[in-house]
C-alpha cells in the first residue's frame, strides 16, 4: 500500500552517519524542519572510521559538544610511521593540534543526541526506494519496518510511504541509493582489495601508539580506542579475498606479525571486517533540489584518516546554506557555491590519501628507501611537513575566492580570543554556536556601519590580540570578507559569503 504525506520536512536527510547527523543538527538548530531517514532499524555498534582530526574538532567545538566527544577516546599529538620515525602534530595551529582516535559509533551518539535535543526527526528502518523531483520539491518513497518486525540491519516491509520536502540530502554512504536512483555517476576505481579490520585486546601493546609500517609483504596500523580496545588494520599484498569474506583473527595476526616483528598479543576480537578501497567522486554535487554529501558523493582509501572528517565538513557547509535560502535570506544561488566549495576538497582529499596510500604500498626496496628518508626530513625539518599536515589535519582548506579580495578571504578563521562583555563569548568559536555571521572587530575599534542593527543576525565582537584586520565570518567558520581597515569595519551590503553569489542580507 502507498500512502501519500506531504509535506513532511524542509528538508529529508538520507543517512545517519556522522555526515547526516551533524547536518540534521544544524538544521533544526537553524529552525528548519529536518527529518532523516536511515536504513538501519537500530544504531550500530561497528564502526570503520576512528579518526577525528583537528578542523573536525573546532567545528564540534562551534557546535559545543567537541569536549564530550574528546572524553571518548585517545587524542595523540604525534604518530610514529614507517618504524621509529614520527610525525609531530603538536605544532597544528587551534586548539586542538593532533587528532582524536575513537569509534565512529561515539562521534555517531554526540552528534545524534545534539540533532534530537535541538528538534531533528530520526526514523529509523525506513528504506529509500524511490525519488522524483519537480520545481517545487522532492518526493521520495519510504519502505519502512512494519511494527513489531523484529529488528535488524534492513527494514522488513511494513507499507510505503511517499514522503515530501523542498530539499533532500543524500548521505547514504558509498552504495547511495540517492545517487543511483539520481543516476549520477560515480566514476573511479578500486586501489586495494581485501583490507582486514579487527577491534581487539592486545596482551603486549605497542609502547607508542598509533603505530604503523609496511613491508614489502603488507602494511599494519595498530591504533587504541583508550578503553582498552585496539583496532588493528592490516593488508596482505596479493589478497584477494571477497569483501563478504570471514576474516580469521590468525590471518591478520601474520601480517602484524610480517610487519612489526610480533602481533602483539591479539586476542578477543569483539568485530572484524574486511573491505576494499575505492577512489571516486561525483561530477556534480547538486541535482536540482537534491544534494550529496560524503561518501555518496566521494570515496578513497582509509589512508590519512580523512573520509568521515571531509564528509562532516560537507555538512557544515551544506547546512547553513540550505537554512539562509529557506529562510528567504539568499537566493537559490547560494546552493550552487556547495559544489563550488566542496568538490574541490573532495579532489584534494582523493589525491592525499591516495598519495599516502601509494607510499605505504610499494613493494620496491628503492621506493621504501626513498620513503624512508622522505621520512627523516619531515620528522626533522617541521617546515616541510607543516603543509600535508594542515591539508590532512583540514585546517589549511581554503575556498575560492573572487578577484581582488583580501588575502584572508576564504581561509579558516582562527579561534580568537575575544574582548569579554557580559554573557558573550570569550573566544570566536563561542561566538559562533549562534549558527550566525559573526563580524569581528580590531580591538578598540568604533564602528561606522552598524551592521547588527540593520542585520540582526550578525553578531558583532571584538577581538583582544594586536592583529588590525576587520573580519566577517560565515556560520561554518571560514572568512566570508576581510579588510585591513582598522578603523571601521564597515561591512559592505549585501552581506558577502566568498564567491560571487552573496546573501540578501545574513
Amino acid at each position: 500500500m502507498t500512502s501519500r504525506i506531504a509535506p513532511t520536512a524542509d528538508v529529508l536527510v538520507i543517512g545517519a552517519g556522522p555526515t547526516g547527523l551533524l547536518l540534521a543538527g544544524d538544521l533544526a538548530a537553524a529552525g528548519v524542519r529536518v527529518v532523516l531517514l536511515e536504513r538501519r532499524a537500530r544504531e550500530s555498534n561497528l564502526t570503520r572510521a576512528f579518526a577525528v582530526h583537528a578542523r573536525t574538532l573546532e567545528m564540534l567545538d562551534a557546535r559545543s559538544v567537541a569536549e564530550e566527544l574528546l572524553a571518548t577516546g585517545v587524542f595523540i599529538s604525534s604518530a610514529r610511521l614507517f618504524g621509529k620515525v614520527r610525525l609531530d602534530l603538536s605544532g597544528l595551529p587551534g586548539r586542538f593540534p593532533g587528532v582524536l582516535m575513537t569509534p565512529q559509533y561515539e562521534t555517531e551518539r554526540v552528534l545524534e543526541a545534539r540533532a534530537v535535543k535541538l528538534g531533528a526527526e530520526i526514523r529509523r528502518g525506513a528504506e529509500v526506494v524511490g525519488l522524483r523531483q519537480d520545481a517545487d520539491g522532492v518526493d521520495v518513497d519510504v519502505r519502512t519496518r512494519a511494527a513489531g518486525e523484529p529488528s535488524g540491519d534492513a527494514p522488513d516491509d511494513g507499507g510505503t510511504a511517499t514522503l515530501r520536502a523542498r530539499y533532500v540530502v543524500g548521505a547514504d554512504g558509498v552504495h547511495s541509493t540517492v545517487r543511483q536512483t539520481l543516476g549520477i555517476p560515480f566514476p573511479g576505481k578500486s586501489v586495494l582489495r581485501s583490507v582486514m579490520l579487527a577491534d581487539v585486546r592486545l596482551a603486549a601493546p605497542p609502547r607508542e601508539t598509533p603505530a604503523f609500517n609496511s613491508v614489502a609483504e603488507g602494511f599494519s596500523l595498530v591504533l587504541p580506542f583508550g578503553d582498552g580496545w585496539y583496532r588493528i588494520i592490516a593488508w596482505e599484498r596479493g589478497s584477494d579475498l571477497p569483501a563478504d569474506a570471514p576474516v580469521e583473527l590468525e590471518d591478520l595476526r601474520a601480517v602484524t606479525r610480517a610487519v612489526f616483528g610480533t602481533d602483539f598479543g591479539a586476542h578477543d576480537a569483539r568485530w572484524t571486517s574486511r573491505f576494499h578501497s575505492d577512489e571516486r567522486q561525483v561530477p556534480r554535487y547538486r541535482a536540482g533540489r537534491v544534494f550529496l554529501a560524503g561518501d555518496a558523493a566521494h570515496v578513497h582509501s582509509p589512508a590519512g584518516g580523512m573520509g568521515m572528517n571531509a564528509g562532516m565538513q560537507d555538512a557544515a557547509n551544506l547546512g547553513w546554506k540550505l537554512a539562509a535560502v529557506l529562510a528567504g535570506r539568499a537566493d537559490d544561488a547560494l546552493l550552487d557555491t556547495y559544489q563550488d566549495e566542496r568538490h574541490p576538497v573532495g579532489a584534494l582529499v582523493l589525491r592525499l590519501s591516495g598519495a599516502i596510500l601509494r607510499m605505504a604500498l610499494t613493494g620496491s626496496t628503492v621506493v621504501r628507501g626513498l620513503r624512508r628518508g622522505a621520512a627523516v626530513v619531515i620528522q626533522h625539518v617541521p617546515r616541510v611537513a607543516r603543509r600535508p599536515a594542515l591539508l590532512v589535519s583540514g585546517l589549511g582548506i581554503r575556498y575560492p575566492a573572487p578577484p581582488g579580495a583580501h588575502p584572508l578571504t576564504g581561509t579558516r578563521a582562527p579561534d580568537l580570543p575575544l574582548v569579554e562583555v557580559p554573557d558573550g563569548p570569550t573566544r570566536l568559536y563561542e561566538a559562533l554556536r549562534a549558527g550566525r555571521y559573526v563580524r569581528v572587530l580590531p580591538r578598540g575599534a568604533a564602528p561606522r556601519d552598524p551592521v547588527g542593527e540593520r542585520e540582526p543576525d550578525v553578531i558583532t565582537v571584538m577581538r583582544t590580540d594586536a592583529r588590525q584586520e576587520s573580519l566577517l565570518v560565515r556560520p561554518d567558520g571560514y572568512v566570508a570578507w576581510a579588510s585591513d581597515d582598522a578603523g571601521t569595519g564597515a561591512v559592505p551590503m549585501p552581506m558577502p559569503t566568498v564567491g560571487a553569489v552573496p546573501l540578501s542580507q545574513v
